[in-house]
């Protein structure tokens, strides 16, 4: 049971409220008894719920222990770790790092992520996700009692629906696009591959033989510059895909005039920055300045989408791993509805279509019926 001591200081009196929290005997002084009693008593609900803290552990600060925890991220890969690190860094530390834990409340929370909504938009959500996480984190590790961050929908992201080129302007892209990298437009297009996947590629992923590319290394540039080659982040990311024949002729073309004959070759030597370089007066050719590379694999998903695939079949080509992100590209395209509008169409033939009489017509009918009744009726 908490333990209320009144005692007398210099200007007045103070309660101690004294209870043990994990074997450890805590103490905190009130100025008013009320205060001291109502203390107490919460501080026993939450013994009973087995939610009770040591408010001594609760004063570290934020930073110290995201610091803590984000170096006990093992699970988390680089790139990975290392944009949390700069999103705590950048986003999180400079308003709300020297705060303690245990002062972090729900309005302070609130107020840091309406800054942040306004001053940085687009990092807005996944800054206010990492810190949720953390003091997630922080609840578990019996610091705090209830995770302040407690915004509805400050987490979630609604990404602005991206563009879906034609073929006619896939083809375009390519023909604008260096020779050494003709080729990465249609792999990003048709084969639906991401950057990191597409900068992987080997001579020894190439199956010109049978048509297929397998998806085996990633290779990736670090916010520091470095550069990090390794297998894709999931299991369904390394695949096997068919390759359809019009691709498997341009990388047969690319593989004789650009790539080098030992199975470890990369087909497309050449850094990201490289790549950005010369896809930017690409887009430009068909006027599409914002257009990015990524949009490339977006469109090709979606024209998958279109010929009918399964979101199973979706999600073995995109290499995701939810349902949920393969069910995006079933949506309808105006061109699909089109041809399934056009197929309807083709399915009633003309015999079959009564001929339409004009509204004269069937009035004129009508009242020839009625006098045909009325006079039979007599």
């Amino acid at each position: 049971m908490a333990q209320i001591k009144k005692r007398k200081v210099r200007d007045g009196v103070r309660y101690d409220v004294r209870l043990r929290i994990d074997g450890r005997v805590v103490t905190k002084t009130f100025a008013r008894a009320h205060d001291a009693s109502a203390y107490a008593t919460a501080m026993e609900a939450d013994k009973l719920r087995g939610v009770a803290v040591d408010p001594r552990r609760a004063k570290v600060t934020l930073r110290e222990y995201a610091t803590q925890w984000l170096a006990g991220r093992a699970d988390l890969s680089e790139r990975t770790w290392e944009y949390y690190d700069w999103l705590a860094k950048k986003k999180i530390f400079p308003v709300l790092g020297d705060v303690q834990l245990g002062k972090l409340t729900p309005s302070m929370v609130r107020a840091w992520n309406a800054a942040q909504v306004q001053a940085h938009p687009s990092t807005a959500a996944k800054a206010y996700r990492l810190l949720s996480q953390i003091l997630k984190a922080a609840v578990t590790d019996e610091i705090i009692t209830r995770n302040p961050c407690q915004i509805k929908g400050a987490g979630s992201e609604e990404a602005a629906e991206r563009p879906v080129v034609t073929v006619a302007e896939i083809a375009v892209l390519a023909d604008a696009m260096p020779e050494h990298l003709r080729a990465v437009v249609f792999v990003a297009a048709w084969c639906q591959l991401r950057r990191a996947e597409i900068l992987g590629l080997r001579r020894q992923d190439v199956d010109l033989l049978h048509g297929a590319v397998s998806i085996k290394t990633t290779r990736t540039r670090m916010m520091n510059g470095r550069v990090v080659e390794k297998g894709p982040k999931t299991k369904s990311g390394r695949r096997t895909l068919a390759v359809p024949q019009h691709v498997v002729e341009e990388l047969t073309d690319h593989l004789d005039d650009f790539v080098g004959p030992g199975p470890d070759d990369r087909l497309f030597p050449v850094s990201s920055r490289q790549l950005d370089l010369a896809w930017w007066p690409a887009r430009a050719k068909i006027g599409r300045p914002k257009l990015r590379l990524h949009d490339l694999r977006h469109t090709g998903l979606t024209y998958a989408g279109a010929t009918g695939a399964t979101i199973a079949e979706l999600m073995h080509r995109a290499g995701h791993s939810s349902p949920a992100v393969a069910i995006r590209y079933q949506h309808a395209t105006r061109d699909r509805d089109r041809i399934i509008a056009d197929a309807l169409a083709e399915m009633v033939k003309p015999a079959d279509v009564v001929p339409l009489v004009p509204r004269d017509e069937r009035a004129m009918g009508a009242e020839g019926d009625a006098e045909a009744a009325g006079g039979n009726s007599a």
